[in-house]
């Protein structure tokens, strides 16, 4: 066979390749004759072969099939043989392949070699892809190097066996004796290798961590040499001596002086030292100063020193390099929390980078200035933030919104300032802002009672003629709803007055209804509020009258179930319409055991019918009601079917109960729970009876008596569906004191549906002196006999309290 070409020729042939193709067709060629080479066993040209086919790796092209190959270079006695032979294993083999266990005793031979450079191969395969079955087998035979006088295999030996340890954690003690001498070595390699195996001993074992503590003072003594030894060209770079190994000394120190007062107080002065003596022109000192800051704000460090870091990072900002900015202000933020003065003193350079055209930078800013926003600086900061939201990209408007409705309900100096500038971010980002963002202004203006008027006023010219930013239009309408006559009426003494009429009024809600840039809440919204008005304004009853019969037949369901409603209560209901819709109680803030009705997604509810205080919502989620899944000991069971609480949006379509056909007050009364748990206007008002008279024979069973709590059952049959039985459970407490937080949780079979109302309370006074009502809907098509099993949770003097419980003794005419 003719000599194969050399690499450098290989090389040169592929570069004029000029299409993706015909490199690929050179390789291909190239490839064939290579493996008719190692199937002719010339030994001569193997090491040129496996050279051409790394640099075809190297390209992305596979070359596995010169694993043995490679095997075959090691075993060779020649060094260049040997050199190609090791750069194959570590670039062809890894531990996953069973092939680089046969180079274990080739490795081990290598390592014990009279020649340096082969040992060093040999040092630096195993420390590169050697396993962890290599590792315990040549753990032994690297241990030995590491003790050896030579610096070139000591600093092999040294990453080798940072290697090992990795792979094999118990073998760590194993190196502990050679660890002692390595900081005395005066060669910089290996005091930068052996510092790098200190610092993976001490990240993986504590003990060896309160071993090494005691080498603090050397370290410190070798890191002060460091920064005051003159010019030495073999390790100065941009005028520092040898910043790797400094950096590298900074992290042990860092990891050394965690949580240890003494290792802290003896690496203080040096730390200082490197701070203040390091050169910040170059790139060099900037990544020593920064290793710097980080170990002076880990370990317990003075509190003069943590200033020092922190104007450090705060000179980071003014650099011109956009990473080195980046990193101080992720560095700032991390420590903003422990040394929240000293930020607070770069406060105008860090509002300055939000002005930077880096979103990283900008992103990193952002979040540091909410950091530091505090009771003193709120208005600063917020005029700054909300000039930045006004003209940041899109991407940020919404956590910017966020953090701005944040800061003013921790840090509002005044009622006023604080609806100010919720108003100014819905105007500015009204669109990306959360769903929560409406109720909770609506909540604040509502327990602002002295700003009604300034705000409505305010909201009414912010939306004239932009109906761009819907959830400012839906907090102008609610509160125009709510504060019409305030509006009219001109009595503003927070700002200069403005002359509006009540037909002005309507025609902006009206105009909100018709838009095409009106969502279908923001149009609820508009025709609840005009709906409101009609009690608060005198001479525009009739035009309030005509919008909503118009409505009455609307396209969207939401509007035309409004509108119907709206318009039965005018027809029916006239003598309660002022009632129904007078003006809303202060609002309590929302919380996770009972949300009030302004903590729903669009913050529009009515006032309850009957009730001043909405029933507890959220008792009966439908993760706990499934929890019950399991009671009945099957997989028969039926998922239980929640109800909406009382302060559910209006949104939620399809619940209208059939009341409409018949609206008078001649019939008899539907149970106050039933009222109370309507989600629309007029749920609950039928005269019509809901149940049967032939249930009153149905005879009522006591469910539950324990611990001085007793559960009855009345049943009725529905008119509407005669396979719908209403339980209607009461709860009682002879106990002494109240039982709180009470939830009733049911299951049935999968033959029944059943459907589980929102209780009247959630607390059972104690003597018998109130009770808690709760309605459940069972639906049984089959005719069976009904069984349940029941959940009791509450708490009683103190202590949380639960208890399971089957009832099986229904009454027949119940369920037949």
């Amino acid at each position: 066979m003719p000599a194969p070409i050399r690499l450098r020729e290989l090389i040169r042939t592929i570069r004029t390749a000029r299409t993706k193709a015909e490199e690929r067709e050179m390789i291909q060629k190239e490839c064939a004759a290579i493996r008719s080479s190692f199937r002719e066993e010339d030994n001569t040209y193997r090491c040129r072969n496996v050279a051409k086919l790394l640099y075809m790796h190297m390209l992305g092209y596979p070359a596995h099939f010169g694993q043995l190959e490679c095997l075959k270079l090691i075993a060779s006695q020649k060094f260049t043989d040997k050199r190609i032979g090791y750069l194959g294993a570590m670039l062809l083999l890894d531990e996953r392949q069973d092939v680089h266990l046969l180079m274990t005793n080739c490795i081990k031979n290598d390592l014990n070699h009279s020649t340096q450079y082969v040992q060093g191969l040999a040092l630096c395969t195993l420390g590169c892809m050697g396993s962890s079955e290599m590792c315990r087998d040549l753990a032994g035979e690297v241990e030995k190097l590491l003790k050896t006088s030579n610096s070139y295999l000591r600093k092999k030996a040294a990453l080798c066996a940072v290697h090992v340890i990795r792979k094999v954690p118990e073998l760590m003690e194993m190196f502990l004796p050679a660890t002692k001498n390595l900081l005395n070595e005066k060669n910089h390699g290996v005091l930068h290798t052996s510092v790098v195996l200190l610092t993976e001993m001490c990240e993986r074992s504590p003990d060896m961590l309160a071993h090494f503590r005691k080498l603090v003072p050397q370290l410190v003594r070798i890191l002060k040499n460091l920064i005051m030894s003159g010019y030495s060209p073999e390790h100065d770079v941009s005028g520092i001596s040898d910043p790797f190994l400094q950096v590298r000394i900074l992290r042990l120190l860092r990891i050394l002086g965690r949580n240890d007062d003494d290792s802290s107080e003896a690496m203080n002065d040096i730390l200082a030292q490197v701070a203040t003596n390091t050169e910040t022109s170059k790139n060099v000192g900037n990544a020593i100063l920064y290793e710097t800051v980080l170990t002076i704000m880990d370990i317990k460090s003075e509190s003069g020193l943590r200033v020092l870091a922190i104007n450090i990072l705060g000179r980071f900002l003014l650099n011109n390099d956009k990473n080195i900015r980046y990193v101080a202000l992720t560095s700032l933020l991390k420590t903003v929390q422990t040394d929240h003065n000293a930020v607070q003193r770069h406060r105008s350079t860090i509002v300055d980078c939000l002005k930077d055209l880096d979103v990283s930078i900008k992103r990193r800013a952002m979040e540091l200035s909410f950091a530091l926003v505090n009771g003193n600086n709120i208005r600063g900061m917020m005029k700054e933030l909300l000039y930045f939201l006004d003209s940041c990209e899109p991407e940020f408007k919404a956590d910017c919104a966020s953090g701005i409705f944040l800061a003013g309900e921790k840090y509002a100096p005044s009622k006023r300032w604080h609806i100010d500038t919720i108003m100014r971010v819905l105007t500015t980002a009204g669109s990306y802002v959360q769903d929560d963002a409406v109720p909770n202004l609506i909540q604040l203006i509502t327990n602002s009672v002295e700003m009604h008027a300034y705000t409505v006023q305010r909201l009414y010219k912010a939306i004239l003629g932009d109906y761009s930013q819907q959830p400012l239009v839906q907090v102008a309408s609610w509160c125009m709803g709510e504060y019409g006559d305030l509006l009219v009426s001109g009595q503003c003494d927070e700002d200069e007055p403005i002359q509006v009429t009540e037909d002005e009024v309507l025609d902006i809600l009206e105009s909100v209804l018709i838009s095409n840039m009106s969502a279908s809440v923001t149009r609820g919204y508009a025709l609840t509020a005009i709906m409101k008005l009609s009690t608060r304004f005198t001479c525009t009853v009739n035009r309030i009258k005509k919008v909503v019969s118009i409505y009455g037949s609307s396209i969207d369901v939401e509007l035309q179930q409004r509108a119907v409603e709206y318009n039965a209560l005018f027809k029916k209901y006239d003598h309660m319409r002022s009632a129904l819709l007078e003006r809303m109680p202060v609002m309590e803030k929302a919380t996770t055991n009972g949300p009030t009705e302004i903590a729903q997604p669009n913050g529009e509810t009515e006032p309850p019918v009957l009730e001043t205080k909405p029933p507890p919502s959220g008792l009966h989620p439908t993760s706990q009601a499934n929890d019950l899944l399991d009671l009945l000991g099957g997989n028969d069971i039926a998922p239980v079917i929640p109800t909406a609480p009382a302060s559910k949006p209006a949104s939620a379509g399809g619940e209208l109960l059939d009341l409409l056909g018949d609206l008078n007050l001649a019939g008899s009364p539907v149970p106050a729970p039933q009222i109370s748990q309507s989600p629309f206007l007029l749920d609950g008002l039928s005269s019509q009876p809901l149940f049967n008279d032939v249930a009153a024979g149905i005879p009522s069973i006591t469910a539950y008596s324990k611990h001085g709590l007793k559960i009855e059952f009345t049943f009725e049959r529905s008119s509407t569906n005669p396979s719908v039985t209403v339980i209607t459970i009461q709860a009682s407490n002879s106990t002494e004191l109240d039982m709180t937080d009470f939830v009733f949780q049911a299951a049935v079979p999968k033959t029944f549906q059943l459907q589980l109302l929102s209780p009247s309370s959630s607390v059972l006074p104690a003597f018998n002196t109130g009770t808690i009502t709760q309605v459940i809907k069972v639906l049984n098509p089959q005719k069976q006999q009904l069984r349940m099993r029941i959940k009791l949770t509450y708490n009683h003097k103190g202590s949380a309290m639960q208890d399971l419980a089957e009832v099986n003794n229904f009454p027949q005419q119940s369920w037949q």
